[in-house]
Parts: structure tokens; sequence; C-alpha cells
């Protein structure tokens, strides 16, 4: 019986950049084709961007773990309705539901920050990176400031943050969000902070933290980074591209320990 031919996998001469990077690169090649683990690598990393994507928030789990932390919390929701309608009408995912304005209003009071706790479009990186960032956060913002009650808001885009922060009368959000999951970071989180929160407000009215998760920006190093904005945005009364980060020269402060 005459055996079948094996074909072998090529080296790739780069390979050793995969050290370096979870980039899908240097992935190899069996003749004209990728590897067949490589095939099934790609197929997983998929599946659990769809799933990051499609899983709803465990609300219940959130308020109890930011309880735990000492953390009061508020749960709205946007107009979007459901997760099929708020993937297809971002809109929707912008604009806050009209009965959880009297919710909100009901807490006004002259706030220097409102933090927000949104699912956006990977609930999984809320579920597992939000209350630790927000732990990190407390221990590095000025204790004088007026923080609001932590609002949980589900079906929410980047903008629901403008309407909670007006409803709340706060001079600033800080809405920490579900990153679009990649084939590499399916639980990315991002933190998007916004001075004199209204609707309306573009995206060059904003800074942006992202990348946040345990393979990317750490949790002390975020922490830093945007409690230095959240005091520079107070002080000079405006965020976005006239803020610009210069937190990486300053030594970080407030040294607590905590997990990365």
């Amino acid at each position: 019986m005459s055996k079948v031919p094996v074909l072998p996998t090529d080296a790739d001469p780069w390979a050793a950049l995969r050290q370096l990077t979870p980039a899908r690169i240097a992935l190899g090649r069996v003749g004209a084709s990728l590897p067949t683990a490589e095939v099934l690598r790609f197929g997983v990393a998929h599946a659990l961007a769809r799933d990051a994507v499609h899983t709803p928030l465990a609300v219940p789990n959130l308020v109890a773990a930011l309880a735990a932390e000492g953390f009061p919390s508020l749960v709205v929701t946007s107009q979007a309705g459901d997760r099929t309608r708020y993937l297809m009408r971002p809109d929707l995912g912008r604009a806050l539901d009209p009965a959880a304005e009297p919710v909100l209003r009901a807490q006004e009071t002259p706030y220097d920050v409102a933090l927000v706790v949104a699912d956006g479009l990977s609930a999984i990186a809320v579920q597992r990176h939000a209350v630790a960032l927000l732990v990190a956060l407390r221990a590095r913002l000025n204790p004088a400031l007026r923080v609001a009650p932590v609002v949980i808001a589900t079906l929410a885009r980047v903008a629901l943050g403008d309407d909670i922060g007006a409803c709340l009368g706060a001079r600033l959000v800080v809405i920490a969000l579900g990153e679009r999951p990649g084939l590499s970071s399916p639980d990315s989180l991002s933190a998007y902070l916004t001075f004199q929160p209204r609707r309306g407000i573009n995206d060059a009215q904003r800074n942006c933290v992202s990348n946040i998760h345990l393979g990317g920006l750490g949790y002390a190093q975020a922490a830093h980074t945007i409690a230095w904005l959240v005091t520079q945005a107070l002080e000079r009364c405006l965020t976005g591209i006239d803020l610009k980060d210069a937190s990486d020269t300053l030594a970080l402060y407030h040294q607590a320990p905590e997990k990365l």
C-alpha cells in the first residue's frame, strides 16, 4: 500500500514577530493555503468576536460587583429596545429612553463627574474590566470631586453618555464602553470623556482612552491617564482636540495595590 505524501509546512521567516504582537501575522502556509491550525484559530477568534457583539450585559451581576466595591449605581437604557435594533440603528443607541430621564433628574445636583458603564459593542469587556477600572480610577481622583452614582447603560453608544451627564447636571461625563471586538481582542474597553455633556456634541469634543484589557492597556495606567484628563478637563473647561494627553510626562501617583 502506497503512503499518502505529507506536505511540509513552510516556516515563515517572520515567525519571531508573533511573540511581539497579538496581530494575525506570520501564519505560515501549506502549499498555497494556510495551515489547518491557523484556519481553526481564525474560526475561534471570529466566533468570540460575534459572541461579544451579541451577548447581553449581565446587569444584576454588574450591579452586585459595583456594590461590593462601594459604588452605588443606577440602571438606564437607550431607545434601541433590543440588541438587534441596537445593531441596525446606531442613532437609537445614542438617545436615552425617555423613561430613564426622571430617574436621573431625581439625582440631579452640582456633580463634577458622572461615571457611566455601558455595554457598547462588547458587553464582555464591561463585565470583565469595568469594575476594576473604576476601583483604580477612584484611587486616583481628587476625593473632593462630587461624583454621581455610577450609571449602568444598556444598548448604548458613546453619545448616550451626553444625555446621561446632562440629566445628572454633571460638568464632565466619563463613559466606559465595550469596543467593537477584533479578532485578537474581543473584550477591549474604552473610556470617553466629554466636558459639559449635552445632546449634539461631536467626537472632536471628546477624549478617548482605548484598548483597556489584560492584553492591552492595564488598569493602573488607564486610570492614571483618565484621572489626569478629568483633572485637566475640569480645570481648563474643555475636552477633545484642544486637550492633549500629557499624562505620560508625569510619574504614576497615588500608588495602590491592585490587579493589573
